[in-house]
């Protein structure tokens, strides 16, 4: 357990995962529990400070959430951002109103350099604004601290109590000054040493496994991406040979991957693992056939999975745990404590209600991307395995929108191989800073000319995102000549595709993947 954390209180944003990983990047451990985690909860985890996260409620209308009132009573420094800086001042008598004029987007503040958060922060900076209500009146003992045009109160404070408030988003990129603000209150405010690293959770995750698991039998799902990959070393090292890999080719894999998976992870490769290869790929597409909504297909697949593995797990023996390599961006985005669910993944919300193990165990429950890539280096894992493409559970289940059939997969299966390999081949795979690129098949149809033919075949989309974390992307400006050379060749080597279609949506609105 680390002896410094700070405790995020989840009040139903969406962005809340990214307050977490901004704390982290002050390398100081966090957590994010629901809003509404026991007191005596709270004092076990002995937070060093204490953040309550925006919302979509208002503060006082009957069925809002609101922290117990008990918090302000522990001696631990508090922030609320947004809709918790409106609960701070409606739970301390100050007032909380409905505005004339809401304020969404960029912002200028004024803001107090004598505040602990704003001492180095530039008088005049752009925050990110996103609330209809706003104080109208601080609490007795909270001074202003920041104002803009249309706010009030853009932050106030209480620096005898160590209750802190903006009401803006400090966590967002758009917030030009938001990480000095954040780092002022986990390191100066709660008095942070800043020395949590990822070698630090790779031995304690492995001391904890050991620990939990003793001589249990255990049977990890390893799709041979990053995040499996990871958990699969980590638990091998807790546990060696009570160990058993078994990797599910569903027929949605990329183009050759089960046999890349297999040279890697199998009885040849360089770990010493219990290796299992399952060839389901027609199992899968028969549970798929005549399916085309996006949740239902992930909830299959994601069924279907913990059937196969419950039907080895049976070959094997008794076995206790399941592992999977869930990550926090597959936690929030399936919903956690009062926070929309964006997606169900096969991982998280997915999973059918009868699962025959004792327990799933999940190492990387509370890890970013980029953190369980550190994992993975910290851990020995080869670069080219850790800085691999991300490839989602269900594979290309979702990377083609309506049926799946057999015939569609191997179109996507060619296409995405083409786009790979010139982006390789471009030397822009890691120049791009690129954090995801694929192919997906849309399900649209249309007219085209192929020689002195008329064709009327699929639209295949390119996709590429820059991010670091996966909770925010911003599309990838691909060079033009780059993306001439991937068209024509997916349109002239790929049966079944004649229009080849660029997605240049960002997250938010849209998610990385297409479903």
């Amino acid at each position: 357990m680390q002896n410094e954390k700070v405790l995020v209180l989840d009040f139903g944003g969406q962005y809340n995962q990214l307050i977490a990983r901004r704390v982290r990047e002050c390398n100081v451990y966090c957590e994010v529990h629901p809003y509404n985690m026991p007191i005596e909860k709270i004092k076990e985890f002995n937070p060093k400070g204490i953040i309550f996260t925006g919302g979509p409620n208002s503060v006082f209308l009957k069925d809002s959430p609101l922290p117990d009132k008990e918090l302000f009573n522990l001696n631990i420094p508090i922030l609320g951002i947004c809709y918790g800086c409106q609960a701070i001042a409606y739970l301390l008598k100050g007032e909380v109103k409905t505005a004339p004029s809401s304020e969404y987007g960029k912002i200028i503040i004024d803001a107090d350099n004598n505040s602990n958060l704003f001492k180095n922060v530039n008088k005049k900076t752009t925050v990110w604004m996103s609330h209809t209500d706003y104080v109208s009146k601080v609490p007795n003992g909270f001074k202003i601290t920041a104002t803009s045009n249309n706010c009030p109160v853009a932050a106030m404070e209480n620096e005898e109590k160590n209750i802190y408030a903006l009401q803006f988003h400090p966590e967002v990129m758009h917030t030009e000054e938001g990480m000095k603000m954040l780092s002022a209150f986990v390191l100066d405010v709660c008095g942070c040493k800043g020395d949590w690293k990822m070698d630090s959770f790779a031995k304690t995750t492995i001391e904890s496994l050991k620990e939990k698991i003793k001589d249990g039998k255990v049977l990890c799902a390893l799709s041979g991406g990053v995040d499996s990959s990871v958990a699969a070393v980590l638990l091998s090292k807790a546990v060696g040979k009570q160990l058993t890999c078994v990797f599910v080719d569903h027929g949605l894999l990329r183009k050759d991957e089960g046999d890349e998976v297999e040279a890697v992870f199998g009885p040849n490769g360089p770990y010493n693992l219990n290796f299992i290869r399952v060839n389901a790929q027609e199992r899968f597409y028969k549970k798929l056939k005549g399916v085309t909504d996006p949740e239902a297909k992930r909830k299959i697949i994601g069924a279907e999975f913990i059937r196969v593995f419950e039907e080895e797990a049976k070959k094997i023996g008794a076995v206790d745990y399941l592992v999977q390599g869930t990550i926090y961006p597959d936690v929030i985005e399936s919903g956690l404590g009062k926070s929309a669910t964006i997606k169900s993944h096969h991982n998280v919300g997915g999973l059918p209600s009868v699962v025959n193990f004792k327990e799933i165990v999940e190492p990387l429950r509370l890890l970013f991307k980029d953190e369980v890539r550190k994992v993975g280096l910290e851990l020995g894992i080869p670069d080219y395995l850790v800085y691999r493409q991300p490839f989602p559970g269900p594979g290309l289940g979702i990377r083609i929108i309506g049926e799946v059939t057999e015939e569609k997969v191997k179109i996507v299966q060619e296409a995405d191989a083409i786009y790979r390999e010139e982006i390789k081949k471009a030397g822009i795979d890691k120049s791009c800073n690129l954090g995801q690129y694929f192919a997906a098949l849309t399900n649209m149809q249309s007219v085209g000319v192929m020689g002195d033919f008329r064709t009327y075949d699929y639209a295949i989309a390119l996709r590429a995102v820059e991010t670091s974390d996966f909770m925010t992307a911003d599309w990838a400006r691909i060079p033009y000549d780059v993306i001439d050379i991937i068209s024509r060749r997916i349109v002239n080597e790929v049966k079944g595709v004649n229009r080849v279609l660029l997605d240049c949506t960002s997250k938010p609105p849209a998610t990385i993947e297409f479903e």
